[in-house]
């Protein structure tokens, strides 16, 4: 598959209408109007694409924004709309792209500590941030300490308002986006799995649509192996070029 990282005002309306039409395909509660509007929070989309047919196989949405929290300036990188295409679970692209994307971004976007603000209503998702980093919060095996919780949560209500719980850590969209039958359930195989396992006990409203809210920094160092791999990833000089810098 091949990526192009691009900025939000240069997609065109084929791209947007077939990354609705593939977030629609796999999410129930997804409207044309509720996919717009959260485009246009976001600044960047990660495509991917088949390379024989060039058709969309998944898409990440982004916004990277500046802040100041006690006094210090740092970088956050909100996730939104995310899908894969079943037919491309296999392939490592969305993981590797995504890294190298954001390794992209923070060269020539930020100048302080960039963090990944990650919400997830789904295992899936969940399951990126311990395959590629090494601190993350909240986990099962490490009790999130009481500074990074007030910062998750003050970056959690700043972006989502109302709608996020600061008790439970989790966001409750008024419409909610559920992913369809077939792809919300936790296969057998990983329901032993002690990560899977603690996001469906945290998260337990899950497939009614709720958000898990995580946190990790986003740096060399705190990635695992397989994340140190990809944080160089060749796929930069496929997919960055200069248009994608405004």
């Amino acid at each position: 598959m091949k990526s192009w990282l691009v900025p939000v005002q240069k997609l065109q309306m084929s791209d947007r209408i077939a990354m609705y039409a593939l977030l629609k395909n796999h999410f129930q509660g997804v409207t044309w109007q509720g996919f717009e509007a959260d485009l246009a929070r976001k600044n960047w989309v990660l495509l991917l694409r088949e390379e024989i047919t060039n058709s969309l196989k998944g898409f990440s949405t982004l916004m990277l924004q500046s802040t100041t929290l006690a006094g210090e300036k740092i970088t956050v990188v909100y996730s939104g709309d995310t899908i894969v295409d079943p037919s491309a679970w296999s392939s490592t692209t969305l993981p590797r792209t995504w890294i190298a994307a954001v390794n992209f971004l923070r060269e020539y976007y930020t100048e302080n500590k960039l963090y990944w603000l990650l919400i997830c209503s789904g295992f899936r998702t969940y399951r990126f941030l311990p395959t590629f980093w090494q601190e993350f919060y909240p986990r099962y095996d490490i009790p999130t300490p009481s500074d990074v919780s007030n910062f998750m949560s003050t970056l959690a209500q700043e972006y989502y308002g109302d709608t996020y719980d600061e008790a439970t850590g989790i966001i409750r969209f008024q419409n909610p986006q559920i992913l369809r039958e077939g792809l919300i359930e936790i296969p057998p195989g990983r329901q032993t799995n002690p990560h899977v396992q603690y996001f469906e006990q945290i998260n337990p409203g899950y497939r009614q649509g709720d958000e898990l809210v995580c946190l990790t920094e986003i740096r060399y160092d705190n990635l695992t192996r397989a994340g140190q791999r990809m944080w160089h990833s060749e796929s930069l000089l496929e997919f960055f070029s200069e248009s994608a810098l405004i």
